[in-house]
């Protein structure tokens, strides 16, 4: 039975010659992968050259048993192997074909570069090749202009989404423009205003019993000093400079520090007045004067600021690029410099008003005619209550928000002081003026401050 009788006996039909070749589905004709096919045509060559050899051999100088040659009639399988392990021909794309001693075809690995389409497609390209020469020497052949050039992106720019060009990083910090910023902002100018108009309250009325019953002195100077605080608030807005660095933290804490001087010494004043008016007190009046008080005061705040000047002198904050937040995203912030500096400064405002708290709450059951001590407990204890919760929220917060905590916490700490200190007085002295009598002062009436 020829071939044909049994390919029709197994159901094939014949060729009409009418047929499209398009319409044919064969790996063979498939063009997507061309290498299956690419292969068959290399070993169909590299037979033809073998048997091309065979075919030239003269006889008498064959390679086998008495120089004989073989033929195409009497030719072995060992034969022809013998003249494949000897093919060594270049097909026309540059491919060199030669076989091993084993007789194993060496191998040509090609060099693939995976391209990323603009469209999110992958595009495999040659690039070059890895090929053995008989002799078990890999030849590396790379053409780079085939390659796709990959260059790092300066320190401020960020690969695009294609991955083709480089972009400027987007930057962070607490501006003006965005409504954080802004609400801060708003609220650290209306705290200024209130401490102005309170400060002008008080002027008016500098001649009045309240006035001068709550050491008018030492209160123009708490209402200046809350007016910096507020103020201070603002260099922690808007992109970190080197000055502003450098002038937010010293300005934040010789602030505070003058703040809670004046409540620490206004405290101090209570309790002499107190212990001045039982028997025998009243030479304690004498190391509590005018000038004993400024200068009380002015030591408290000078040691403050010899803190701020070692700390700027031996390692100054500075402005700081942190890349390690994310990476298309530049955070600018305030480094601290000293990490130490920096807590000795908070440290030192925590040990006065602890201070101030606990001789205010001493001083909080004395007669009411020195109320104001209540006052003071109240206010401390909420700026200590207020600075406990900064900590841990300022280490836990990332980029600018750790500015906007630092911000809300002098705020905060500002407002709680100014409400505290000051609100029940401009009541007494704006809607209560028959209380704000030497009367009523000195009386023993009750009076809420």
């Amino acid at each position: 039975m020829t071939a044909i009788e049994g390919w029709l006996e197994g159901g094939g039909a014949l060729c009409t010659g009418q047929e499209h070749i398009e319409n044919v589905d064969t790996e063979f004709f498939d063009l997507s992968n061309l290498r299956p096919d690419y292969n068959v045509y290399k070993a169909v060559y590299s037979l033809a050259y073998a048997l091309n050899d065979m075919l030239h051999c003269k006889p008498g100088t064959g390679p086998f048993r008495g120089h004989s040659c073989a033929t195409l009639q009497t030719m072995e399988p060992w034969q022809l192997i013998h003249y494949l392990q000897n093919v060594n021909f270049t097909t026309p794309f540059g491919d060199q074909v030669s076989f091993d001693e084993n007789g194993d075809a060496l191998p040509i690995y090609d060099v693939m570069n995976w391209l990323h389409l603009p469209d999110g497609q992958i595009k495999v390209q040659n690039v070059g090749e890895v090929k053995r020469s008989g002799f078990k020497s890999e030849e590396l052949t790379i053409d780079e202009d085939k390659i796709l050039e990959c260059t790092s992106c300066p320190e401020d720019f960020w690969s695009n989404p294609q991955n083709d060009h480089c972009v400027l990083k987007k930057t962070e910090f607490l501006s003006y423009h965005e409504p954080l910023g802004i609400c801060l902002t708003t609220a650290s100018l209306l705290g200024t205003f209130i401490c102005a108009v309170v400060l002008g309250i008080f002027f008016y009325h500098r001649r009045t019993p309240m006035v001068r019953a709550n050491n008018s002195e030492l209160s123009f100077l708490l209402l200046v000093s809350l007016k910096l605080c507020f103020l201070c608030s603002l260099l922690f807005i808007g992109r970190p400079r080197v000055w502003t660095c450098q002038l937010r933290h010293a300005a934040f804490g010789i602030s505070f520090v003058l703040c809670v001087s004046c409540i620490l010494v206004k405290t101090m004043v209570v309790l002499a007045v107190f212990k001045a008016s039982k028997p025998g007190g009243g030479t304690i009046l004498k190391w509590f004067g005018s000038m004993q008080q400024r200068g009380t005061v002015l030591a408290l705040t000078c040691i403050q600021a010899g803190i701020c000047t070692a700390w700027l002198v031996s390692s100054s904050p500075a402005p700081h690029k942190n890349m390690q937040y994310q990476n298309d995203k530049i955070v600018y912030e305030c480094a601290v410099g000293s990490t130490i500096g920096f807590a000795v400064l908070l440290g030192y405002i925590g040990v006065l008003a602890v201070l101030s708290f606990l001789l205010a709450f001493l001083a909080r059951n004395l007669p009411d005619n020195f109320n104001e001590a209540r006052l003071i407990t109240f206010s401390m204890l909420s700026f200590c209550a207020v600075w406990a919760a900064f900590v841990p929220a300022y280490v836990n917060s990332p980029g600018k928000y750790a500015d906007a905590v630092e911000v809300f916490a002098i705020l905060a700490s500002s407002f709680g002081l100014l409400v505290a200190l000051f609100g029940p007085k401009c009541y007494i002295i704006l809607l209560k003026p028959e209380r704000n009598t030497k009367k009523a002062i000195m009386g023993r009436l009750t009076i809420n401050e």
